[in-house]
């Protein structure tokens, strides 16, 4: 990246569209808030084409796909990124059952037992996070840290996949 040395281009308002079908419930809006707060306290975000600075993006669903439409801060449009769950799919499968075994496993195992499943879990999320920036590339620079928190938040939408 390398855009922005100062640090400005970052999102600034991340929302859901409420015609995309997510689902509902206390516990599945809990962890979306948290996952939007998270992605929201730190990250790196420039659409390739922008015009630099703040920015909003609407997360939707369409036929196995996340769109994700970004404006600037005074809601021109920048840039329109497709996210192809296919892409994820497994990783996301993956992550889910280690954070059940994670889960599980904090109520009865071994601190090693814990650490070395936590490992794994860290792993599986690194590699879903690599992947929403290889899918992402050459549309929207996001640094680590922010494809982190972009992972977490495609696995808190709990789309059907």
């Amino acid at each position: 990246m390398g855009k922005d040395p100062a640090g400005t281009d970052r999102l600034v308002e991340v929302a859901l569209d409420p015609s995309a079908g997510f689902r509902r419930g206390p516990d599945y809006e809990h962890e979306r808030r948290i996952a939007i707060h998270d992605l929201l306290e730190e990250n790196s975000f420039a659409p390739v084409e922008g015009s630099g600075g703040s920015y909003r993006l609407r997360i939707g669903r369409e036929e196995g796909r996340l769109l994700l439409d970004v404006e600037d801060d005074m809601g021109v449009p920048q840039v329109q990124a497709v996210l192809l769950l296919a892409a994820l799919r497994q990783t996301l499968r993956d992550y889910a059952t280690i954070c059940d075994t994670y889960h599980e496993a904090i109520r009865t195992a071994p601190r090693s037992q814990i650490e070395a499943i936590d490992m794994g879990r860290r792993s599986c999320h690194n590699d879903g996070a690599e992947i929403i920036r290889r899918e992402l590339a050459g549309t929207i620079d996001i640094d680590e840290t922010t494809a982190r928190a972009l992972f977490t938040l495609v696995h808190a939408l709990h789309v059907r996949l």
